[in-house]
């Protein structure tokens, strides 16, 4: 039975068989489970580690014991200057004069930040509204903006669009970590053309000498099959025919998406499904022609039908 506590966790599994064994805390998962038939004892634990349940910087940085962590993907990196309310230590209203210098403090701390600042600030405002559209990890998010910062110190920002040149990094960082998202999903979520994306993409491979392999196409297979709600069956046996044409090798120069896609077509008429190649078009973003051609060439290969 999962039970759901809230600071005291002194539990056992009640099996006397598991009495010997210890209960083991997942503290990332916030779960205590035990040792010797693995059944979860305890779920949702709170984490008294670290009293940061701000809903601010400055509240989060005072209640916080080793403040908030650098980040890239951070204008300033999280070292900004924080130049509180009119109050002193104690709670209580500073002087007028005192209150119109620190004013003066605040106003002149704003205006001397440079351009690259702001700069910097709408990117990465941008970079954190696309990871959330796109739900993409944060170490992910963090490389997408270290290659944009590199990108901006080799100067390649001059003729060219901020939205595309973090839409870029951001692809390049997805291709370095191996998370399945095209060139059609960035572009979308980042609301800029395709062709500049692309355009600005082999620029940044060049410049800074980036090494991106190609994408694992059995990641596009899980990706399609689970937006189309498709039986875990048919995307076994897509696994099973990608693995044969890897294989035969007939998967070289192919778009791994237009591959899985051809794949799971396949899978789903061996398992009697009726789906349409269209309908797989529409869900890839590959043409339904493409998928046709990859779909006649492993059935020439392999001859499944």
């Amino acid at each position: 039975m999962i039970v759901n506590y809230s600071n005291d966790y002194d539990v056992e599994c009640q099996l006397d068989t598991c009495k010997t064994y210890p209960v083991i805390t997942d503290h990332e998962r916030g779960e205590m489970i035990c040792g010797g038939c693995g059944i979860l004892l305890v779920q949702n634990m709170s984490n008294s580690s670290n009293e940061n349940n701000g809903y601010t910087l400055e509240s989060f940085t005072k209640l916080a014991r080793t403040g908030p962590a650098t980040s890239l993907a951070i204008f300033d990196q999280g070292l900004s200057t924080i130049i509180g309310s009119d109050k002193d230590c104690t709670g209580k209203a500073l002087p007028g004069k005192t209150k119109y210098e620190f004013r003066r403090l605040r106003m002149w701390d704003q205006r001397s930040k440079s351009k690259n600042t702001a700069k910097l600030s709408k990117a990465f405002t941008l970079l954190h509204g696309m990871k959330t559209k796109l739900g993409i990890p944060n170490n992910v998010v963090e490389n997408a903006a270290y290659i944009y910062r590199k990108a901006v110190d080799a100067k390649l920002s001059r003729g060219r669009t901020m939205a595309s040149l973090i839409s870029a990094s951001l692809y390049a960082a997805c291709r370095e970590h191996n998370i399945p998202r095209t060139l059609d999903d960035i572009a979308s979520a980042g609301n800029t053309n395709r062709k500049a994306l692309s355009r600005d993409l082999r620029t940044i491979i060049r410049k800074l000498e980036l090494n991106l392999k190609p994408h694992d196409t059995a990641l596009f297979i899980t990706k399609i099959s689970n937006n189309m709600n498709l039986k875990e069956k048919t995307k076994r046996d897509a696994f099973e025919i990608l693995k044969l044409c890897e294989k035969e090798e007939i998967t070289a120069g192919k778009h791994p998406v237009a591959q899985a896609a051809a794949s799971l077509y396949i899978s789903c008429i061996m398992n009697g499904g009726k789906i349409s190649q269209k309908k797989f078009s529409i869900e890839s973003g590959i043409s339904d022609v493409t998928i046709r051609n990859i779909v006649a060439l492993i059935n020439k290969t392999l001859k499944i039908f």
